[in-house]
């Protein structure tokens, strides 16, 4: 399996005792990361800066997410609560400044101004997108689009430093692991009460569910229980199941379309290492279905 080397490095720029103490991060862009090295050291000759490229892109992604889990809301909070707020802002910014600082040090100057342009990208769909959430003008599906396009946008950037069968599979491939990243973490969500507002599940049911259950979902006035509740009904695993065997099936289809056997045999291992912690939600990437 291709070796995690990049979330090795991240760590020393990541791994901090005070953020560790007193706040939790975002989750590595695994899948993503191991995808863009893997393809840029498969190129004939490797690129050179792809170690730095997958280290600077995943740095800049865990800055984003970072800076998106601080809590807007205006109420009073405990010192803790204010600790774990001031960090994240921190700990965001901190991120995103070894990006630049990387990259302006190896002489990559074409490459901070295509991120930086990537990142107002991101930071755009993230407006229209809230907007269509405020107005309740989002289904499920436009949801898990909209979801995957911005984990992709950082890493299209990378296109121009592919060639041959590598660049025109990438922005499948690229998609493809988007798509796998969402339904993986959409899993999560569906099951906890904590991230469930504004989840894929809490737009399915906006969608499709009853009136009462529209009601209590926009006043966010909803019990465990009725999460729970809802999670049997809807099936939310199942549905997100067949999303990601989809998703799975695309990037599977796109690496055999790589004249490179051990690339696809890694790509496949890594995808297979994290769709098989959902043991018993969908079929293993080969299975008969």
């Amino acid at each position: 399996m291709i070796p995690n080397r990049i979330h090795e490095i991240a760590k020393k720029y990541v791994e901090y005792d005070m953020i560790q103490a007193h706040t939790e991060l975002p989750a590595f862009p695994d899948l993503r990361v191991r995808l863009l090295f893997a393809i840029l050291n498969q190129q004939s000759p490797p690129v050179a800066q792809s170690e730095l490229y997958a280290l600077v892109v995943s740095l800049v992604q865990l800055g984003m997410d970072t800076h998106d889990l601080i809590d807007l809301e205006t109420n009073k909070r405990s010192e803790s609560e204010m600790r774990s707020r001031q960090l994240k802002v921190l700990a965001g910014d901190y991120f995103s400044s070894q990006f630049y600082r990387l990259l302006a040090q190896a002489g990559q100057t074409d490459m901070i101004a295509a991120i930086s342009a990537a990142v107002c990208e991101v930071n755009r769909m993230k407006m229209k997108l809230y907007l269509m959430m405020s107005r309740l003008d989002l289904t499920a599906e436009d949801y898990f689009t909209w979801m995957a396009g911005m984990k992709s946008k950082l890493f299209e950037v990378f296109a121009g430093k592919m060639a041959g069968q590598a660049s025109s599979h990438w922005p499948v491939l690229l998609q493809g692991m988007c798509r796998c990243e969402v339904a993986l973490d959409e899993m999560e969500r569906c099951e906890s009460p904590t991230r469930f507002y504004q989840s894929w599940a809490y737009w399915h049911v906006l969608e499709n569910g009853t009136e009462e259950e529209r009601q209590a979902l926009e006043q966010q006035d909803y019990e465990p229980a009725f999460l729970s509740n809802l999670l049997k009904k809807y099936e939310f695993r199942v549905k997100l199941g067949a999303l990601l065997q989809e998703a799975a099936d695309e990037v599977e289809a796109a690496a055999a379309g790589l004249d490179a056997d051990m690339l696809v045999q890694e790509l496949l291992l890594t995808l297979e290492s994290h769709t098989g912690r959902l043991a018993g939600a969908v079929p293993a990437l080969n299975e008969t279905r």
